[in-house]
């Protein structure tokens, strides 16, 4: 699909309104990203959309409304490989704010080198069409997989969620942990029988897998809602599947700034939603705190 690429295209609300739950102390966001400020961080040529500035100042301040302590930001697309946009919302934040990068196959280990000084734990591998996703470099990003091993980076991938099928015999040859974005993007509306979701299941058996329970509002997205007041609950109810079923191996991220979406969510209904998918404290401090620290290697 054409866009103008002259027309800025509105991602977050700047308003959102106060959840009622009290986050736990050190509550991580696993999933964000920043967009700009253009003038400072100039968006790639090969994006699909250009989104308003979303900056680290936005970010922090959505943060602290939340009560969320630690971040994870994910480098954009809409910025490709040029991470500097990355470097420099981590450094305004150091040890607090971690981040994953998008990169080449073929990057230095120098350049590894150096980003993990930096702070970056992982490198993403999208497989989304809209995102100009190739699987056909899977092998490559497996080979890639070892030696990120030695850097102590781990491998995010963000796929069509029909995908998973072809995908998981490679993955599970990664030297790496391998942390699958958004539920494995599968629709929420299909229920937790479907073949998409049941796959995600069964590579979770397995501890070498993390998933992100974020995008509620993404594999449940049919906009305008069928219940305004409870909005998501398809989404809802796969996440608190998977952090039941594997506690230890989802992490919880807000998706902020919600690029390429059907709507604009509120960031506090989406903090409140953590009530039900974590509906123990016990839940709740595992996903937001215990292992995200283990995960990204966030200082207790």
């Amino acid at each position: 699909m054409s866009q103008d690429l002259h027309t800025l295209v509105e991602t977050f609300n700047p308003h959102p309104s106060k959840p009622q739950l009290k986050l736990p102390q050190g509550a991580t966001d696993a999933h964000v990203h920043v967009f700009g400020p253009q003038a400072l961080f100039p968006f790639t040529p090969e994006r699909h959309v250009t989104p308003k500035d979303a900056p680290k100042e936005a970010l922090f301040a959505m943060h602290e409304m939340m009560g969320i302590e630690r971040c994870v930001i994910v480098q954009s697309a809409v910025h490709g490989q040029d991470n500097r946009v990355l470097e420099d919302a981590m450094k305004a934040r150091p040890g607090r704010y971690l981040g994953v990068a998008l990169l080449p196959t073929n990057v230095s280990d120098v350049e590894l080198r150096r980003l993990a000084g930096l702070g970056v734990k992982g490198v993403r591998f999208n497989f989304m069409a809209h995102l100009g996703g190739n699987a056909n470099a899977i092998e490559e990003i497996i080979a890639l997989s070892h030696r990120l091993k030695d850097v102590g980076m781990h491998l995010q991938v963000h796929f069509q969620s029909h995908l998973i099928h072809e995908l998981s015999a490679h993955f599970k040859k990664s030297a790496v942990p391998v942390v699958i974005d958004h539920m494995g993007r599968v629709d929420a509306e299909l229920g937790a029988e479907h073949a998409d979701f049941a796959q995600l299941m069964k590579l979770l058996e397995s501890p070498q897998f993390f998933v992100k329970v974020s995008g509620i509002d993404r594999v449940d997205s049919r906009f305008p809602f069928k219940n305004p007041a409870h909005p998501y609950q398809a989404g809802i109810t796969l996440a608190k599947l998977l952090v039941k079923t594997y506690p230890h191996q989802c992490v919880w991220g807000s998706d902020w700034p919600h690029p390429n979406h059907t709507h604009i969510p509120d960031d506090g209904v989406l903090v409140q939603a953590l009530s039900q998918i974590a509906p123990t404290q016990e839940l709740l401090q595992g996903l937001l705190v215990n292992t995200p620290q283990a995960l990204y290697g966030f200082k207790a």
